[in-house]
């Protein structure tokens, strides 16, 4: 048994002498990147048209400490960008819109008010400072508005309270949810923010739950976005690059987009349809 033991312990001083140095610089030769335009645009009935065109970096690349410098950097200024709708042509010129519902900073923007049609497409195009052409086309969904708010208080802590949401899904139709809510003020960061699509819908009854995390008086609103499955796939791979920017042991991830055309281009071209509901919990 001393002999065995004795036998383990050299082994391991081994391994260890052998492990003394874990760490040692390599040089990785990186290509050059090409950066992309990345497009933003979401249109919402009753609200101006409004685009945010910038440009992507580097992931090495140093991280800018003059704040005025690094936004000048990343704006894409003097492209012509026009929205086409039923013949009718919305030019956007390049101007600074700050959305303050959203919080969204726009470059490109029409005061003009994006029309409640679900029926005809719109069609985007843009032609960029150096002469390419970036085109997409999407169309409005109608709106699927949420049946009914319940709130339930938990039975055995009866000051916390959850929400349940509810709505009617169309069996027949292939359709895609964007479900968020925010606690007392829609300026807060959402407590939830997912998207999801119906084919775990049987009965074409959804109901989108919370955690018992709520007290009387606090304020929830819900909201329901009916998307396309082209911002379905475009935001869910924003949401796993953005995973797997902090997993080190994670393959890189490309974003889905749906613009096209000649110049080297990411990004979003999209309705946004969705219902609200403003619930005070009170038992």
């Amino acid at each position: 048994m001393k002999q065995f033991i004795f036998v383990s312990a050299a082994i391991l001083l081994t391994l260890l002498m052998a492990c003394g140095n874990l760490e040692k610089e390599i040089n990785l030769d990186l290509p050059a990147y090409d950066g992309q335009y990345v497009v933003e645009c979401y249109l919402e009935p009753g609200q101006p048209f409004s685009l945010l065109l910038t440009r992507s970096f580097a992931y090495f690349d140093p991280f800018p400490t003059d704040l005025q410098q690094f936004v000048e950097n990343l704006l894409v200024d003097s492209a012509a960008v026009t929205i086409t709708h039923n013949g009718v042509a919305y030019e956007l010129p390049n101007q600074i819109y700050p959305n303050l519902a959203t919080g969204k900073i726009y470059n490109y923007y029409n005061p003009a008010l994006v029309p409640q049609d679900y029926d005809s497409d719109f069609s985007l195009k843009i032609t960029t400072p150096d002469g390419r052409t970036i085109t997409a086309t999407t169309r409005l969904l109608p709106v699927v508005p949420i049946d009914s708010v319940v709130v339930q208080f938990d039975e055995k802590r009866d000051t916390l309270a959850r929400v349940l949401t509810y709505l009617t899904d169309d069996t027949s139709t292939e359709d895609y949810y964007r479900r968020m809510y925010h606690l007392n003020s829609l300026d807060s960061i959402p407590r939830q923010d997912f998207t999801t699509f119906d084919d775990f819908v049987d009965n074409g009854r959804i109901v989108f739950g919370t955690p018992f995390d709520f007290k009387e008086g606090d304020t929830i609103y819900n909201t329901i976005f009916h998307i396309d499955r082209a911002y379905f796939d475009f935001w869910e791979s924003v949401i796993n690059a953005v995973n797997a920017n902090g997993n080190p042991f994670s393959q890189p991830t490309a974003i889905l987009s749906n613009v096209k055309g000649d110049a080297n281009a990411i990004g979003i071209f999209t309705g946004l349809s969705y219902d609200r509901d403003t619930t005070i919990i009170a038992k």
